[in-house]
């Protein structure tokens, strides 16, 4: 594993754990010599996450539709930052170029990016870890949905637990350098 794809938000927040997750992480990334892929922008968590990683040494690709260059202010000093046309190009660059997925607590943008590329997995379109870094029981509600939808009928119960939810970074990247996606649908060859 090399790139980990990080969705992340432009806002920090109420709480300061979140902040204080995202420099662990940066630390951890780091440390196991991952670089980090995410949205591009140089404000709120997203950030943050890219300043701690870069000011320790890593490696950090960016990418961001022009549309919201300005208006997430890009990142002027990133390893690599490439702008887009869309959003739909920028998620599908950044699951071309990643081994994992990580969300950060955030709002419907970062819930509507981990959703995509985990039911890519149901779908074997790709194969790669999917976590959710739970601070503060933030996802606590969406692992309770995810959970009905499997009590319901509507979810296999090995895919909600592809899924990954943990409370600190560190458990977290372990837990998805050590995932391998066991399933693939049959009609996928």
């Amino acid at each position: 594993m090399k790139c980990v794809t990080v969705f992340c938000g432009s806002n920090f927040g109420v709480h300061p754990a979140y902040l204080n997750a995202v420099n662990e992480l940066a630390c951890i990334l780091v440390l196991k010599n991952l670089k980090l892929v995410y949205g591009g922008g140089a404000v709120g968590l997203m950030g943050a996450l890219a300043d701690k990683v870069l000011e320790l040494g890593g490696e950090v690709v960016g990418i961001i539709p022009e549309k919201l260059s300005n208006a997430e202010i890009a990142h002027k000093t990133l390893t690599e930052l490439y702008v887009v046309s869309s959003m739909h190009e920028r998620k599908a660059m950044m699951a071309d170029l990643a081994d994992c997925f990580i969300a950060l607590p955030r709002g419907v943008g970062t819930l509507e990016e981990i959703i995509e590329v985990f039911t890519w997995t149901q779908l074997g379109i790709h194969a790669k870890p999917c976590g959710i870094l739970n601070i503060n029981g933030f996802y606590d509600k969406l692992y309770d949905f995810l959970s009905n939808t499997c009590a319901e009928g509507f979810l296999k119960p090995y895919h909600l637990d592809s899924l990954i939810f943990a409370d600190s970074p560190l458990s977290l990247l372990n837990a998805l350098l050590n995932q391998k996606i066991k399933y693939q649908p049959k009609w996928i060859k």
